[in-house]
């Protein structure tokens, strides 16, 4: 699904991506933006994650991993019964590549930072 990732850019089924995406099974959304450049907070979060009712959301914190993914964000996942998964995003680009062939995935990628 992910064919390579760089700091700024992302290659996901052959198609170039220059800004934050969210990778769904079926659609890439690379209109995604929060609210906060280097926070992911509950506000941040589309109806559509929750919709495909995902058993894993993996999050790709950035090249370095500074994006960090505020508490009450990590709450409503436990909430919602969904795993997450918080690396930088070169390691979260391997992970989702791994586990999409086994779970219903979403990822919400910061591609800087």
């Amino acid at each position: 699904m992910i064919d390579s990732y760089e700091f700024g850019k992302i290659v996901i089924d052959s198609k170039k991506y220059t800004s934050d995406v969210i990778i769904y099974l079926d659609k890439i959304d690379s209109s995604w933006w929060r609210k906060t450049s280097h926070q992911l907070s509950v506000e941040d979060l589309t109806e559509d994650i929750f919709k495909v009712k995902p058993d894993t959301v993996i999050v790709g914190k950035g090249f370095y991993g500074y994006m960090e993914v505020l508490p009450e964000t990590v709450e409503l996942f436990k909430k919602k019964g969904i795993k997450l998964i918080e690396q930088d995003t070169k390691e979260a680009c391997k992970t989702l590549n791994k586990l999409c062939q086994k779970e219903k995935i979403v990822g919400l990628f910061h591609l800087t930072c």
